[in-house]
């Protein structure tokens, strides 16, 4: 059982008030000072919360406040290192003298400002939250501890050490059940969702993301949170090829955050909401199936995909994510492929490096293969593959392999000579309606017949 320290003797609030006036105007002056000169706002923020002799409820507020700011300046400074012992060590003294949930409140808020600072510091704040951790167990301090392991499964993810991240927050839901704790459980079976699917595991990543829906149900959750879950929502069914439904979730998530003016989370669901228009568009006009079989043509107008971004949309949040995912729809919409790889290549660092874009841009490059390959053979019956690789500006090996990979998977009706360097395309046959219909007749006179002969048996047994 968690026992907070002796309160401190009550005191008036202009007693209080005054007490703290010197603490105030340092720290004012702390932040006020030229953003510069980091050093000595670091300096002046130390010095207010290693204060040891006044912890009444204004110089909680003071001292709490130095203890953001000191965390931004340290990640200002690229100071990371000092990260770790700036809440074990300097803050050590502070957290004595206050209650245990306002030193989980603290921490918690250090932990997110370090992860909105320093995002890409990941080793460093595995580092924190791990120390944290430890620190926590020590003292006892189980509630603090769950929720920090919480934030370090979700830096596993981050790092891609999907194994450690899952084997974690298995142990910690486990925990949590028990205690019913369903404002973490909505976080912990969100982060659970986003590392089955790390693994290509959707039937898990779905039941976790139902189970953080089911206890988000229950309770009130924040704008920021309730997009992360319909971001999900919208990730899942663009793996399930439902690029409606997904498109609608993404739209969810992103007007949230337009509200909230988080520009940096809402510009990843524009982006999604682009490719599920592109994807969605392009299988329209493909005639694809939803596992994409390919090899109808239709109109530009079809496909046409350049009214994706409103005005104001495009204003606001325009950028060279929003310029790259313009530049994807367009060579879509061209079925070109050239354009599409020389795409890509320019915009490598905001196509490549997000997994569910990485993904379906993949499939969406077999898709525009596939079909270029189909236009050109269409009017043969025997061509020479090196014909085909020059007419689409590819290797021969690649088109070849590619036309073998459609072969097996019965996309097209033809055989590789391979001696020869040749396709040869077989006419497709249309199927025999009226041998299947003559197959269903005689299926059901045989059913008739049965029946029959199992009721005369029957008569003949009773008499």
């Amino acid at each position: 059982m968690e026992i907070d320290p002796p309160k401190p003797p009550l005191e008036t609030a202009a007693d209080d008030e005054d007490d703290s006036a010197d603490l105030a105007a340092k720290l004012e002056s702390g932040e006020d000072k030229d953003k510069n000169d980091v050093q000595s706002r670091m300096k002046i923020l130390n010095e207010i919360v290693t204060e040891d002799s006044r912890f009444s409820i204004y110089c909680t507020r003071v001292k709490e406040s130095a203890v953001y700011s000191l965390s931004r300046c340290l990640c200002e400074a690229s100071q990371y290192s000092q990260i770790l012992p700036f809440v074990t060590d300097t803050c050590k003294v502070f957290f004595d003298n206050v209650t245990k949930a306002k030193t989980a409140k603290i921490v918690r808020q250090v932990l997110d400002i370090v992860s909105l600072e320093a995002p890409r510091e990941l080793d460093m704040l595995q580092g924190v939250c791990s120390a944290v951790i430890q620190w926590c167990t020590t003292m006892n301090r189980t509630f603090l501890r769950q929720r920090v392991e919480s934030k370090l499964a979700y830096v596993y993810y981050e790092q891609e050490k999907y194994a450690e991240a899952l084997e974690l927050i298995s142990r910690l839901l486990m925990e949590l059940k028990k205690l019913d704790d369903k404002a973490l459980l909505v976080e912990c079976h969100l982060t659970e969702s986003k590392i089955h699917h790390g693994l290509r595991n959707l039937p898990k990543a779905k039941a976790a993301l139902t189970a953080s829906r089911t206890c988000a149900n229950a309770i009130y959750v924040g704008p920021a949170l309730q997009s992360n879950i319909d971001q999900m929502s919208g990730v899942l069914h663009t793996e399930e090829k439902d690029y409606n439904t997904a498109h609608s979730y993404f739209l969810e998530a992103f007007e949230q955050l337009d509200q909230m003016n988080d520009q940096e989370k809402a510009v990843p669901c524009l982006k999604y909401m682009m490719l599920c228009r592109i994807l969605d568009g392009l299988n329209k006009a493909l005639k694809l199936s939803a596992e994409g079989v390919s090899g109808a043509s239709s109109s530009k107008a079809e496909a046409d995909l350049s009214g994706l971004v409103t005005g104001k949309q495009g204003v606001k949040y325009a950028g060279k994510d929003i310029e790259a995912m313009t530049a994807i729809a367009g060579a879509a919409s061209k079925r070109n492929l050239k354009e599409f790889q020389a795409t890509t290549d320019k915009y490598s660092a905001e196509l490549q490096t997000d997994l569910l874009i990485h993904h379906h841009l993949d499939i969406l490059y077999e898709q525009l293969l596939e079909s270029n390959l189909l236009r050109i053979i269409e009017p043969f019956s025997c061509v020479e593959i090196s014909h085909v690789a020059t007419l689409i500006e590819m290797p021969v090996a690649v088109v070849e392999r590619k036309l073998s990979t459609m072969i097996l998977d019965g996309k097209l009706n033809a055989i590789l000579n391979q001696g020869e360097g040749q396709l040869i395309v077989h006419e497709s046959k249309d199927e025999d309606k009226c041998m299947g219909k003559g197959l269903d007749v005689i299926k059901n006179m045989g059913k008739v017949v049965d029946n029959l002969y199992a009721r005369s048996n029957r008569e003949l047994v009773m008499r």
